[in-house]
């Protein structure tokens, strides 16, 4: 019956989380069309770090509280009804007031969006995402369970040599797992801090920030950090995504959030795919675990290449990080030697450039002199001297960073290149930690914001650009600045012509985006 009206171009849709309408009727073999409004994403635009739900919408916006679902089902839990077991009745109230309010709410965001010219970021980029997003969600992505069960056992004995270890360089077995218990052993056997206090829980902390300032001390520490970075591997990821598999296909299917991240950010949930850990080679290796769908295909990643350091010259539009980049330089080798005062020609040694590398990233981040020190391991004072080094050989950062604080002291909000806006209220505050918070977060966001704007502008490109070839490549998954594929063999030669192009031509900067890319048998092949 309304298959014709969904599939119509000419119709507008409005709807609350459009997403979850999409993949319900795509299941039914329809596909929505036309000019979309999702009234939860045009609110989380309006107002990022605010709540997007429809009921609180209803009542901030519209001074009225709609019938709420635990009314009809009941609370969560045991005795919870579905929706099938209520009366059509009861039903149809519900379906209607739902789309009566989120009218009213299109009729209140819609001209908002256009007065904060924040139009075309809504309908050219978040609305066509949202489709997007969609179908990656339902297409998953399979994984070898049998490599998972694999690695399950092999995590298993490296925990057990782990512990036997760590009973040795003690003296005695107890319970790794026990801060009360780990904490005697380092604090009052051991005495590798004299200065230890118990906190209010009466046990001593054993977090990984105080570790890592003991590991000098002592051989057990790095054993322990070791045993709970294997534990977690074990418990988060080997032993927890084989029950994430759906069993009609057999493949994972995260859920991409638009609306939960202030910066623009896709968020990925239930479960994160995102946030699997690649500092370490033992949680890369999980990587092993993902795989194509089909006999024949292949995985593809496309990954760009410092994209908010880029943006950072660009924004900033300072002389030497805009050349670093134009003459494709090592942009870390390049800081270092400037920092280090060396000559352009000259050799950067791995301590330098890693220092150079740290302070590049944090630079993004808003850095402080202590934030410095804490990740290179070195004094105070002396982080603060490398920052002011820094800042002195790239004077256009240093006053983007005065600039882009003074500009949000004045209106109260940042921008990206796009015009999302962030509010930062804490930028007037008396707090002085919460006011610092708000001008990092100042300068942060207009990069960090950028960034996730230049892929989310990408994804819709190269969706556009693999139904126009007619190709039978899908996109799967978004990881911050990468993007996973998976194809036929005899499609990977034009993926890697194709994908690198799309990406690094989705805007257009003073300096150029760099993709790199790989295809593989699984996603770690995509390194």
């Amino acid at each position: 019956i309304f298959k014709p009206f969904f599939e119509s171009e000419e119709v507008l849709k409005i709807a609350h989380n459009f997403k979850f309408d999409y993949k319900i009727l795509a299941q039914y073999g329809v596909e929505i069309r036309g000019e979309l409004f999702d009234t939860m994403i045009a609110h989380y635009l309006l107002n990022p770090d605010g709540r997007h739900g429809m009921d609180y919408l209803s009542e901030i916006y519209l001074k009225y509280q709609p019938i709420s679902i635990e009314s009809l089902i009941g609370k969560k839990g045991k005795n919870q009804k579905t929706l099938r077991e209520v009366s059509l009745e009861t039903q149809t109230n519900y379906a209607a007031e739902d789309a009566d309010v989120t009218f009213q709410l299109y009729e209140v965001f819609s001209p908002q969006l256009k007065k904060e010219n924040l139009e075309e970021l809504f309908h050219k980029v978040e609305m066509p995402l949202m489709k997007i997003l969609a179908k990656m969600e339902l297409a998953g992505i399979s994984l070898d369970t049998d490599w998972l069960s694999r690695e399950s056992v092999d995590l298993e004995n490296d925990l057990r040599e782990l512990e036997q270890k760590i009973f040795e360089l003690s003296g005695e077995e107890f319970n790794v797992n026990s801060p009360k218990q780990l904490g005697e052993i380092l604090f009052e056997k051991l005495k590798l801090d004299p200065k230890a206090k118990k906190t209010k829980t009466g046990q001593y902390s054993t977090s990984e920030e105080v570790l890592q300032k003991l590991a000098y001390k002592h051989e057990i520490i790095q054993h322990i950090l070791k045993y709970r970075t294997y534990q977690k591997l074990k418990s988060t990821y080997v032993d927890a995504l084989p029950s994430e598999i759906e069993p009609k296909d057999n493949r994972v299917h995260t859920t991409f959030s638009q609306t939960t991240a202030a910066t623009g950010r896709l968020s990925s949930l239930n479960p994160n795919l995102q946030n699997i850990p690649i500092r370490m080679e033992e949680g890369r290796k999980i990587r092993q675990a993902f795989v194509p769908s089909e006999p024949g295909w292949q995985l593809f990643g496309a990954d760009y290449s410092q994209i908010e350091l880029r943006v950072l010259a660009h924004i900033s539009g300072d002389p030497h990080m805009k050349q670093a980049f134009l003459e494709g330089q090592d942009i870390h080798a390049a800081t270092a030697r400037r920092v280090f005062g060396l000559s352009d020609d000259a050799v950067v040694d791995s301590d330098m450039r890693r220092q150079a590398k740290a302070v590049n990233f944090g630079i993004v981040y808003g850095i402080s002199d202590y934030g410095l020190s804490q990740n290179l391991d070195m004094p105070r004072k002396e982080a603060k001297a490398f920052i002011d080094r820094y800042l002195a050989e790239y004077p256009g950062i240093s006053t983007f960073m005065q600039e882009i604080v003074a500009q949000a002291k004045k209106d109260g909000y940042v921008s990206t290149l796009w015009g999302r806006r962030r509010a930062l209220p804490d930028i007037y505050s008396s707090n002085f930690n919460l006011r610092s918070f708000a001008e990092r977060t100042a300068m942060n966001t207009p990069i960090q914001g950028t960034a996730a704007d230049i892929i989310k502008v990408a994804m819709v490109a190269l969706d556009q650009a693999i139904r126009q070839r007619g190709l039978q490549a899908r996109l799967l998954l978004q990881v911050h600045d990468e993007l996973i594929l998976e194809a036929p063999q005899e499609e990977i030669a034009i993926l890697e012509d194709l994908v690198p192009e799309v990406m690094e031509g989705a805007v257009s900067l003073s300096v150029p985006l760099k993709v790199e890319a790989a295809s593989g048998s699984n996603w770690y092949q995509l390194k």
